[in-house]
């Protein structure tokens, strides 16, 4: 049974070899502020890792972007409207083969700018969609309205989804969406991280990307919670670099 420990160990490993571990953190499904959203921002200014909030175009507001301002976190664009427009009995997703690509276009283009007036340039250039799932034939799309970079979950098969847009994703998610909806149990995300970590310093896996931790601040409970801070901790002792998506290249039009 893997235990934090081991983690620490592996970190060990990594120092002794001369090898940093890029490290990047995303939250979805951001608004509005809320006690929620100030204990994640919290974290984050306490801990020194950025907190990029994926922000729902349609939903988010203006009073979220003054409450950002000051802090650490950098908004990203989080699709649309965050609505399933897969037919029934088909994984979800906003962006799919199930929609013209003149909806979806016109989604991502008032999305993007709905965000650029809100947050200016604090937004960085790189899109999320619902679910962790798009259709290939959209990721052109992305690339023609300014984003430099997709992130979805698992690692990534190559650097760059399409021409000209990088991918960034995330790879361990501590909650439990299928059963608890809590924190899956501990030993598992441990080795599930261990096991990623193995693979990059043996070179099985690419180090290049970094690695992600997903949260969804609005549905926490305190074990998501105390997860969460203790990892982040944990790895920001390790040799660690943070990634921003501020890197990508280029800016948002």
């Amino acid at each position: 049974m893997t235990g934090w420990a081991d983690l620490e160990q592996e970190l060990d490993l990594w120092r002794q070899q001369g090898l940093t571990l890029p490290l990047w953190w995303r939250d979805d499904d951001a608004i509005a502020p809320s006690a929620a959203l100030d204990h994640l921002l919290q974290l984050s200014g306490d801990s020194g890792l950025p907190v990029h909030l994926a922000v729902i175009p349609k939903g988010a507001t203006a009073a979220l972007a003054q409450h950002l301002q000051g802090t650490a976190a950098i908004p990203v664009v989080h699709g649309f409207a965050h609505i399933n427009h897969a037919p029934k009995g088909r994984k979800k997703m906003e962006f799919g083969w199930d929609r013209s690509l003149e909806q979806i276009q016109s989604d991502i283009e008032t999305g993007l700018n709905r965000l650029q007036t809100l947050f200016g340039p604090a937004l960085a250039p790189l899109f999320v969609p619902p679910w962790n799932r798009i259709a290939p034939e959209v990721l052109p799309l992305l690339q023609q309205a300014g984003y430099r970079g997709l992130s979805t979950f698992t690692p990534r098969q190559r650097p760059e989804a399409c021409t000209g847009l990088a991918q960034i994703n995330t790879h361990i998610d501590p909650i439990d969406w299928h059963h608890s909806r809590s924190c899956h149990p501990v030993e598992m995300l441990l080795g599930q991280t261990l096991a990623l970590l193995q693979d990059r310093r043996a070179g099985r896996t690419d180090n290049t990307e970094p690695l992600g931790l997903l949260t969804h601040h609005l549905v926490h409970d305190s074990a998501i919670r105390d997860f969460t801070a203790r990892f982040i901790t944990t790895l920001m002792a390790g040799p660690v670099s943070i990634w921003s998506a501020h890197s990508l290249k280029g800016t948002t039009p």
